[in-house]
């Protein structure tokens, strides 16, 4: 069993087996093997028991009470994924990863993200390991094979890997961080080109001590994390590597958590890549991996993988699980932590928000007055003159445009508009052309026309938007319907829910910093109201009002110590007990303020990615984010949708969507990461 550090606790989900008796252990599996057909749930039980160490002694004792191999006689025996899974829990950990890269560079194509996933997280030890176990399994040398199945700067990144020599010093030099810093900037950002040399050099050889204090340093002098830059400056397999290493450098649980995820979601699995990472952790950080999990994607690891696979392998995968943090309803007191430690990362990021329109150069609202009246005169409509000066135009400046249309030629622009164009365009066009506060008001009142009320559009404005910009809606909203947007909200929705909605309503949001004192007051208000506190004290109906008083009024940064001081106080993740506690459209007006506070370009990430996911596409959903978001903070939604979902919001339109809509739609979204 891998052994933690001095004075580091096991964080594995195996354990050595008490009393154990290898002798005893062979043959049962010899038992469980003789005759027709095998005995699965004996050996799955007997190996999953097991640590590592203690299957060797088994294969050991098998080969001595019956002159055979254990590993053949399983393969024989056992079929699939379970197979699979099995052999590669009684092969040492080096060996296991030895046979993953032989596999991977063996025959006809390669698979790369095998070779990145190993090579990238694991230890100088582990390394070191890796090749001797290649070097006696096989008689090759790894370098030479990897050499000769990879390329360019990705194979020489993966040399630099293989060397297993990142330094391990916990003394960091301030001057050299500052370096790093500096020689990674000139490397991408400031060169034309990219010195690739620079970022192997710095990212294959420091220390995880090291390069976190430099990624955090090159965020506060770039204004953008490392991961932006590796992004915008690198590109195939050799980026993917470079990102999977600084993943690893901020927290390799985190990696594996992620990677999990990817392999169980959406339709099929990727079980090379779930076999893999169970088998390979299970005795190294397994519980930090499902705590994190728990964390990030708000089900337990257990419990996906129990939705995901079956049989026999879903029986052994469970067993490497070693529990589900879903059954309590909670996770452990260590992953309250993980999020603490989410909250302190995130209190020091300040990341420049920018938008991806923004206003024309050599600006003419002349010649665009006239270009569009062109492109709509006549028989048909130049629909690619339309998209393509009003998508590159600042909101400003589209109201210079209608102004000087109207001037030109006696008509209405947006009449024009409407009656030239439909459908998807044409809702993406005129919500373009009008004053942000002006179309958030028309959203609002949309959302609470006809029959039934649409809460989620209500949810989402009101409670992302600033106070100048609430403030804005307001009196756009009385001067386009001539009634208070407070008045329509009153009419509208009930209960609790109204009162959130009118609270959020009237732009009253603090905008100082944070206060201490009043934050872990706060904390124990939400404690209390989420039925989570030691000593719930006062009646609920006013616990209420002040739970919603605190999320509706106090400012970001108040409330993201707040959620610090809960995590703290009651080992909880506030939007996990949100969502666990609460119901309805008050549970989901809660949330979004929280996802909000959080992070808010990742909140409407969330929303985009939702809207176009499965069949069908909620176009007034992607069409209302992608206006209103446009001249924000859309480039740094981009940059978390991306980072979330593992493909670019550029590629998820171009998959989702169609023909001039398409296109529009693209030219907001500003680029492809």
């Amino acid at each position: 069993m891998a052994k933690p550090a001095q004075g580091a606790k096991y964080r594995g989900s195996i354990h050595d087996f008490p009393d154990f008796d290898p002798g005893q252990d062979a043959e049962a599996l010899y038992t469980a093997m003789k005759g027709f057909g095998s005995d699965k749930e004996a050996i799955l039980e007997l190996i999953t028991s097991r640590s590592n160490k203690q299957r060797q002694e088994i294969c050991q004792s098998y080969k001595s009470l019956y002159g055979k191999d254990l590993i053949a006689d399983l393969k024989y025996e056992l079929t699939g994924k379970f197979e699979r899974l099995i052999v590669g829990l009684m092969r040492p950990l080096a060996y296991c990863d030895a046979k993953e890269i032989k596999d991977a560079i063996s025959g006809i194509g390669t698979d790369e993200k095998c070779l990145i996933e190993i090579l990238a997280s694991r230890t100088n030890e582990q390394i070191h390991q890796l090749v001797a176990a290649y070097k006696d399994a096989y008689e090759r040398d790894l370098e030479a094979d990897i050499i000769g199945d990879t390329s360019g700067h990705f194979q020489k990144m993966l040399v630099v890997l293989l060397q297993g020599t990142r330094e391990e010093d916990d003394v960091v030099s301030e001057d050299l961080v500052q370096q790093d810093v500096q020689d990674l900037y000139e490397a991408g950002e400031l060169k034309w080109g990219t010195d690739e040399a620079q970022f192997i050099y710095i990212l294959g050889n420091r220390s995880k001590q090291h390069l976190r204090l430099v990624f955090d340093e090159y965020l506060k002098t770039t204004g953008k994390p490392i991961e932006a830059s590796i992004r915008g400056e690198l590109s195939g397999d050799f980026e993917k590597l470079m990102l999977a290493v600084v993943k690893c450098i901020r927290s390799t649980p985190e990696y594996f958590a992620e990677r999990l995820f990817k392999a169980m979601k959406g339709l099929g699995t990727r079980d090379n890549t779930l076999i893999r990472i169970m088998v390979s952790r299970s005795e190294l950080d397994m519980l930090d991996i499902r705590e994190i999990f728990r964390t990030k994607y708000e089900k337990s690891l257990y419990s996906m993988i129990k939705n995901d696979t079956s049989g026999e392998y879903k029986r052994a995968l469970l067993k490497l699980c070693g529990g589900d943090d879903d059954a309590a309803g909670q996770f452990f007191p260590e992953a309250a932590q993980v999020a603490y430690q989410m909250w302190e990362l995130s209190a020091v990021a300040r990341v420049e928000l920018k938008g991806t329109v923004r206003p024309a150069d050599n600006f003419n609202p002349d010649a665009d007055a006239k270009a569009l009246r062109k492109a709509m005169k006549g028989l048909g409509t130049d629909e690619d003159t339309i998209i393509d000066i009003i998508t590159h135009r600042s909101n400003a400046q589209r109201q210079q445009i209608r102004q000087t249309f109207k001037s030109h030629f006696g008509r209405d622009l947006m009449a024009d508009l409407k009656s030239e164009i439909s459908g998807d365009l044409a809702r993406l066009i005129l919500g373009l052309m009008m004053p942000p506060a002006h179309y958030d008001a028309k959203q609002l009142k949309k959302a609470m026309e006809g029959a039934g009320t649409d809460e989620k559009t209500l949810i989402e404005i009101l409670a992302t938007r600033t106070n100048a910009e609430i403030r804005a809606i307001c009196e756009a909203y009385k001067e386009d319907y001539h009634k208070s947007l407070e008045d329509a909200l009153s009419s509208d929705t009930s209960g609790h829910f109204k009162r959130i909605l009118i609270s959020l309503a009237t732009g009253n949001r603090e905008e100082g910093g944070e206060d201490r004192d009043q934050a872990r007051e706060d904390a124990q208000v939400a404690a209390e109201i989420l039925e989570i506190a030691d000593k719930p004290s006062g009646d609920k109906t006013s616990l209420e009002t002040r739970f919603m008083t605190i999320l509706c009024t106090r400012s970001y940064q108040h409330l993201r110590r707040v959620f610090q001081e809960f995590v703290k106080m009651t080992n909880y993740d506030v939007e996990h007990t949100i969502k666990k506690e609460m119901s309805g459209d008050v549970r989901d007006a809660f949330v979004a303020i929280v996802q909000s506070v959080k992070n808010k370009p990742l909140f409407f990430a969330d929303k985009l990615y939702k809207s176009m996911k499965g069949a069908g596409t909620d176009e007034k959903t992607l069409t209302r984010i992608m206006i209103s978001r446009s001249e924000i903070d859309l480039l740094n939604i981009r940059r978390e949708f991306i980072e979330k979902y593992d493909k670019s919001l550029h590629q998820a339109i171009e998959g989702d969507t169609s023909g001039d809509f398409l296109k529009a739609l693209l030219a907001i979204c500003g680029g492809e990461d």
